[in-house]
């Protein structure tokens, strides 16, 4: 059987000993509660969170409906001295996949050196060639990054990947530690724990730094592709607690190379727009003509440099799984400096010896598509039937180019109160990383928790859950 790392207690399971410094405050109280004030707790934030409508909508069979990604109130705690140490690598890796960025649309020196095939680049679906050659505020490309954090083995972590398009889950962060607050003052007064309600503050900050040259108050926007959208309530929420417009494209207009707001005072300038659309869908004009969703000219303004988009287009050229692999090599190359985080090792299925190693130990390993997301398009190999196995088999065979393959990590685990009590549930974090004049951070991120027993699918889409994150203060 698996050894996997326990968040919460060392391997001695059972004593008082056991239990790992930083939680022993927190274990302490958790020993005094009764599993029906847990329960009651638990009730009174599902109803909370209905009543606020904080649900997502999914996609697939079900489509149209809406769920609540399920809360669990025992939180995840990490300690100061490890926070630093991620902070400090989610800030290298981040800085360096920017300079990627910078690179692939202006010299491409990467490519040039022989440490990127250029076909990596050209034949990515995320590669935008109207980007090449134009200068963007601050040459900050991912202006708000989520990374997705695993801990593995004795308790190292890894970087399973970074979402540097339009990564959602900060509005549940937020939501879960203002929920905890509310459930459980007590535990607020007697631990020290960083906060991050000041994370909207930091994000209009951001936005302000990378507003186009010239231009000292800028108007910025979130721009949502609408209700239907499953992160709409994140976009709504983020607005809101920004006290700026949430916008969609048939909102906006452009005239005189120039983006404009219709407001019921006029039209009014837009400087920054923080867009929740993907890049196909930004300006019918300049990619899927079918689009409703965009504003018809938005590119063009765009690369004049008189608006600017957090995050850019052409971004999702460093956050597709096949460039993954290649992420600790861009941190020795821009920085000349050794990677903090470690990727997790990956096979590349477009290599012939990757792939036959791949198609041979199938059962062990989690196949991913490139440019797949949400726990969509993949294969858990210890978790499949010989059926889905073989389906995959021939899906491999059919397009290698589309697949990497990693080792399937056993995934840290955190206690976690179900439906039988309390239980270790496998979980990860997404921290959230904002680039402008500077690169900050809140402490903490989302923690997901995948809620079936011996599941390492986290994916609110895939019936994982949420968890607050609380980073101790020394």
């Amino acid at each position: 059987m698996a050894k996997f790392f326990n968040e919460m207690t060392a391997e001695t399971i059972g004593t008082a000993d056991s239990t790992r410094e930083h939680y022993r405050e927190f274990h302490h109280w958790l020993a005094k509660q009764s599993p029906e004030r847990l329960q009651r707790k638990r009730a009174e934030a599902d109803l909370s969170f209905r009543r606020v409508g904080i649900t997502f909508a999914v996609y697939g069979d079900d489509a149209g409906t809406e769920r609540l990604i399920p809360f669990d109130i025992i939180p995840r705690i990490i300690p100061a001295k490890e926070w630093a140490l991620l902070e400090t690598g989610l800030v290298q890796r981040v800085k360096a996949l920017n300079m990627f960025i910078h690179d692939v649309y202006h010299d491409q020196n990467i490519i040039k050196a022989g440490i990127i095939p250029p076909e990596q680049i050209y034949k990515n679906a995320q590669y935008r060639p109207e980007m090449q050659g134009v200068s963007v505020a601050s040459d900050i490309y991912a202006h708000i990054a989520g990374v997705d954090i695993v801990r593995a083995g004795q308790g190292e972590f890894y970087v399973l990947e970074d979402n540097l398009r339009v990564p959602s889950g900060v509005s549940y962060m937020l939501e879960d530690r203002k929920m905890m607050m509310r459930l459980f003052p007590e535990l607020f007064a007697k631990n020290k724990i960083a906060p991050v309600e000041h994370y909207p503050d930091m994000l209009l900050d951001n936005l302000r730094s990378v507003a186009p040259m010239g231009i000292d108050n800028p108007t910025i926007v979130v721009m949502t592709p609408g209700m239907y959208n499953s992160a709409y309530f994140e976009h709504a929420f983020l607005a809101q607690q920004m006290g700026v417009e949430l916008v969609e494209g048939k909102d906006l207009f452009v005239d005189d190379n120039a983006v404009y707001m219709r407001t019921t005072r006029g039209p009014k300038r837009v400087d920054v727009i923080y867009r929740r659309v993907d890049d196909d869908f930004l300006d019918p004009l300049a990619f899927r003509p079918d689009s409703s969703l965009g504003v018809p000219g938005l590119l063009s303004v765009y690369r004049a440099g008189r608006v600017t988009l957090a995050n850019a287009i052409g971004t999702g050229v460093a956050d597709d799984k096949s460039i993954y692999p290649y992420v600790t090599d861009m941190i020795k190359f821009y920085l000349s400096e050794q990677p903090i985080l470690n990727n997790v090792p990956t096979y590349q299925c477009r290599k012939p010896d990757d792939l036959a190693y791949t198609l041979a130990h199938l059962p062990e390993l989690v196949v991913k598509e490139v440019h797949g997301a949400g726990g969509y398009g993949m294969l858990v190999g210890p978790a499949s039937s010989k059926q889905q196995i073989e389906d995959f088999r021939q899906r491999l065979l059919a397009k290698p180019e589309g697949y990497i393959a990693q080792p399937t990590l056993a995934l840290s685990s955190c206690p976690t109160f179900v439906d039988s009590g309390i239980a270790p549930r496998h979980i990860d974090l997404r921290p959230f990383v904002l680039s402008g004049k500077t690169i900050s951070m809140a402490p903490g991120g989302l923690t997901r928790v995948a809620l079936e027993e011996g599941s390492l699918v986290v994916n609110s889409s895939q019936g994982g859950g949420t968890k607050d994150t609380w980073v101790l203060e020394n």
